[in-house]
């Protein structure tokens, strides 16, 4: 069986089945698609933690698919803008689990994520799934990727 390394960009997801379809990512679907015959070595969802209820709910149900749920706190600036991003956080796990994993796939549109796709396939020969809303993922990030799944109704909830 392949083993693999699931890692979530939570924010990136939520942000961008939300803009393109008006609906949420379906966790449960993506999950049961994703590790079917395969090993699940380490899944990682990383979250903004803004310590609200119904957030600490999806959390929970995040932890009961599978997923180590990684928070940071959501910073508000004084001048209105916000921080709360794993960019750096994911990208260090993902070397790391390369290294224990056939697979890395990676949830996120993100195409600061484009220079780890590529290293991690030709550093630690590690193959590179990437799921993301196809109009607002990176074509960069496609490109790096061995494989690239876009997220469509079939990942969603109705």
């Amino acid at each position: 069986m392949e083993s693999i390394s699931i890692l979530v960009d939570v924010q990136n997801v939520y942000y961008t089945t939300k803009q393109a379809y008006g609906r949420n990512f379906d966790y449960n679907k993506f999950w049961a698609k994703v590790t079917k015959n395969r090993k699940v070595v380490k899944a990682v969802a990383y979250a903004i933690d803004r310590d609200d209820e119904k957030q600490k709910q999806f959390q929970n149900i995040l932890k009961a698919i599978g997923f180590e749920v990684k928070l940071k706190p959501f910073i508000q600036r004084s001048d209105g803008s916000a921080k709360g991003d794993w960019d750096v956080g994911i990208a260090l796990d993902a070397m790391d689990y390369a290294e224990l994993s056939e697979t890395i796939v990676l949830v996120s549109g993100d195409g600061d994520f484009d220079l780890l796709a590529r290293k991690i396939r030709t550093k630690q020969n590690c193959s590179v799934e990437i799921y993301g809303v196809e109009v607002l993922t990176a074509a960069s990030l496609i490109a790096s990727a061995n494989q690239f799944i876009p997220i469509e109704s079939d990942l969603l909830l109705n």
